[in-house]
């Protein structure tokens, strides 16, 4: 779905890709990123963000915490990370970010928060119960620092995906700022729902969902009872054009994923700021009954979108020509998939070798997918600094 924003508004991304494949110098089965694009589209984000008064964490799963990536997050003026699980907190840190943001949207497991607090002392760090604050506040006071802690909280009618579910009764809220005040080591900093924003088909818009009026309640309810700077922690389909919503909601700190590489659910509906940085590169392996079969272990085919007709730009040269552009059929997501299916038909049947593009809206940490951060694509000069996997660590890659 995002290859024809990736063909109109970003094609020397594609050319460069297919073309360091074609040198043996990027592996099949890869999600690429632009790094200079990444760069780009991180100081935009963070510009809008300190126009408005918002901290801004960047979230670094959906790119499989790439250490170039996060560099040149650093780069574009994003110093600190949201670490969605204990290993976005690992491999942020080892590329040189603070962190912002612990504990959601993953709990961080009891006997981990120890270590978590003595060696990443997060700026916020989101608990869903008390028990959870007490063993964040425990390994902060063992560290010698108070933890700032933010509670997720829900109400009747909030939305969450399923098995995101959880938190403290928004309705208790000063109860709960209050409990939390009282963990030894630790603070009540503030209140966090996901997602606050989200994509609706219907209206082909980014609209608030009602956890975000959830939030704005709570907020006014612990303003009642004389609490000061309170953090509002509001992430969610975080595109720059959006951060003003957000901060008139109440917002205090945004978290981009898919805005830093340009692939928000907005960003196929309409030309927004940022560009698109990410595409997953494979290669055709063989023929056999008129299809063309490419290697996969990256294929995520995000279900925010309706099913359709998923295509690929297929080719042994660099191009972004309709003539290359073939429709594919991935496997279900019950399947493994070692393999997609290139429709082959035709004269120009894609051949064993051929280097096969595709555009998606990556969740790369969940793939079996190499990780690779090319700078110089804005120069003409594309250069592939990393190959890792998808927690940030290097790949000794062909072998």
């Amino acid at each position: 779905m995002f290859l024809d924003v990736l063909r109109r508004r970003n094609p020397a991304f594609i050319e460069a890709a297919i073309g360091l494949h074609q040198q043996g110098k990027l592996p099949a089965n890869t999600y690429v990123l632009d790094l200079d694009t990444v760069e780009r589209n991180a100081k935009l984000l963070k510009q809008e963000a300190d126009r408005l008064g918002l901290k801004i964490f960047a979230m670094t799963k959906q790119v499989g915490r790439s250490s170039s990536f996060c560099k040149a997050v650093m780069r574009g003026g994003i110093e600190r990370a949201v670490a969605v699980d204990m290993a976005c907190a690992r491999a942020t840190r080892k590329a040189g970010m603070k962190l912002g943001h612990l504990g959601h949207l993953q709990q961080i497991a009891r006997f981990e928060a120890d270590a978590a607090a003595r060696t990443f002392k997060p700026d916020y760090w989101t608990v869903f119960n008390d028990i959870k604050a007490e063993e964040a506040g425990k390994g902060a006071k063992a560290a010698g620092y108070v933890q700032g802690l933010l509670a997720r909280i829900a109400a009747e009618g909030d939305i969450f995906y399923r098995g995101h579910e959880g938190g403290f009764d928004a309705g208790e809220i000063v109860a709960v700022a209050d409990r939390l005040d009282a963990v030894p080591g630790g603070r009540f900093a503030g209140i966090t729902t996901f997602p606050a924003l989200l994509f609706d088909h219907a209206a082909r818009k980014v609209l608030p969902t009602p956890n975000l009026a959830t939030l704005s309640k709570a907020a006014e309810a612990l303003a009642k009872a004389g609490r000061k700077e309170i953090e509002i922690n509001a992430p969610g389909t975080t595109s720059s054009v959006m951060l003003a919503a957000l901060a008139q909601a109440g917002a205090t700190q945004c978290e981009p994923g898919n805005g830093l590489h340009g692939t928000t659910a907005l960003h196929v509906m309409e030309d927004l700021p940022e560009l698109p940085a990410m595409l997953y590169l494979t290669e055709v392996s063989h023929l056999s009954g008129g299809k063309a079969y490419c290697l996969g272990g990256g294929f995520y085919i995000d279900p925010i979108f309706p099913d359709y007709d998923v295509k690929a730009i297929v080719s042994a040269e660099p191009t972004t020509a309709a003539s290359a552009l073939k429709s594919v059929e991935v496997p279900p997501p019950s399947a493994i998939d070692y393999y997609a299916m290139i429709d082959a038909s035709g004269a120009s049947a894609p051949r064993p070798g051929d280097s096969a593009v595709f555009g998606f809206r990556g969740q790369a940490f969940v793939t079996r997918a190499y990780v690779a951060g090319v700078s110089g694509i804005s120069k003409g000069k594309p250069v592939v600094e990393t190959i890792e996997n998808g927690f940030g660590e290097p790949y000794a890659w062909p072998v």
